[in-house]
Parts: C-alpha cells; sequence; structure tokens
C-alpha cells in the first residue's frame, strides 16, 4: 500500500506560471484608481491571497470595483501571459497513470482555473478542483482541503498539499496532510521554509521521488 496515495496542488504560481499575468493585472488596475502609487514591491507580498481580500488592503470601499477591473485584464491578457512550470506535465501525468488520486486547492474562481487548466493541458488529470467558489473559507483554513479529500475519499494522513504560498502550506498542516513548497515560488524559497514544509521541492519531479516513484 503506498503511504500517500492522494496529491492536491495549488495551481498558480504551483503547477502553471501566472506570475507576470497577476502582476500585470494588479499594477493595471492599481494604476487606473490610484495613478503612480503602486509598484510590483506593493504586490509581491499579498500574492495567495483571495482577491476580495486582497483589494481591501488599497481600499475598502472600491473593492468590487477594483476586483471587477481586475479580473476583465487578466481574462483578456491569460492565455498570453500563462505558461506551465517546467516538469509539470510530465509529474502530474505520472502521477495520473500511476493512480494517485489529484486535485486541485486553488483561492482562484472556477472559470479562470478552467482556463488555466485548460490551457496547459492539465485539464484531463484532475477528478477534483475546489476552488474559491466552492468554500466559506479559503486557505490557510483547512476547509478547502478537507473538502478536497471528501471529495476524492482521502484520509488526510495519505495526502499531500504541494504549493507556492504560506497559505498552502498552513492549510494542508491545519488539514492534518503532509506538505511541499516549491522553490520557484515568487516569494523566494527561504521564505517559504519558514512555514516548514515536509518537503522542499527542487523541480516538480522531485515529487516523484519523494513519493518513491523515482
Amino acid at each position: 500500500m503506498k503511504q500517500i496515495d492522494t496529491v492536491l496542488f495549488d495551481l498558480d504560481g504551483t503547477l502553471i506560471n501566472t506570475n507576470e499575468l497577476i502582476i500585470a493585472s494588479f499594477l493595471y488596475t492599481l494604476d487606473k484608481f490610484f495613478p503612480e502609487q503602486y509598484n510590483r514591491e506593493h504586490v509581491l507580498p499579498l500574492m495567495g491571497m483571495p482577491l476580495v481580500e486582497t483589494m481591501e488592503h488599497f481600499s475598502k470601499d472600491q473593492v468590487q470595483e477594483l476586483v471587477d477591473v481586475y479580473r476583465e485584464h487578466n481574462i483578456a491578457n491569460h492565455d498570453d501571459l500563462v505558461e506551465e512550470f517546467e516538469g509539470v506535465f510530465e509529474t502530474v501525468e505520472e502521477l495520473y497513470k500511476k493512480g494517485y488520486k489529484l486535485g486541485i486547492v486553488t483561492t482562484k474562481m472556477r472559470n479562470t482555473v478552467e482556463m488555466g487548466l485548460k490551457l496547459v493541458g492539465l485539464d484531463k488529470f484532475f477528478s477534483t478542483v475546489v476552488t474559491l467558489d466552492d468554500v466559506e473559507r479559503a486557505k490557510p483554513d483547512p476547509e478547502p482541503v478537507q473538502k478536497a479529500l471528501v471529495l476524492l475519499q482521502s484520509p488526510p494522513e495519505k495526502a499531500i498539499m504541494v504549493g507556492d504560498s504560506k497559505y498552502d502550506i498552513l492549510s494542508g498542516k491545519n488539514a492534518g496532510t503532509k506538505t511541499a513548497g516549491v522553490s520557484w515560488t515568487i516569494r523566494g524559497q527561504e521564505y517559504l521554509q519558514q512555514f516548514e514544509p515536509d518537503v522542499m521541492l527542487d523541480h516538480m519531479t522531485d515529487l516523484l521521488g519523494y513519493l518513491g516513484e523515482r
């Protein structure tokens, strides 16, 4: 019997490189509402949080307008600025072929999650996708991870949560799963290491080694 038979992945910054798309959408939106007040350095620490929560940092009164402009820009530029990280497709495909139960746990809305998965051809591998639309409390709360585990009929001790932000690691820990950080996180590996994931992946294929498949 495999010790771990279920792998949950965050999407943005973990499987697909949406970093430049996210930053561009933030800067476009913020520049429209607050010209020349914000740059990349203001945006980076907030990445990984739900969008509404992030926008509250900039203006509590205009959250919905900010979100709407951000989403419009994000969708319009999605396919030009998004690509998978190296080794992702081959790793996910191998896990799928070996019978692992695979899920996505993300703070994004379902429509942009589906766009991203289809764009890089990963949509066929995931039987469960838990998005912001599906939960009351986002990561780092355990709810999204717990929901994915219920849908996949997996106990937490047989699962691992893979992600690029503290929210992913803490959500997995709070739900009782193993956790894996990715060294290509935009905040830097040392930052992510503070949250003590069980393993830090230098390359997505390292996950296969950790799971005993290489």
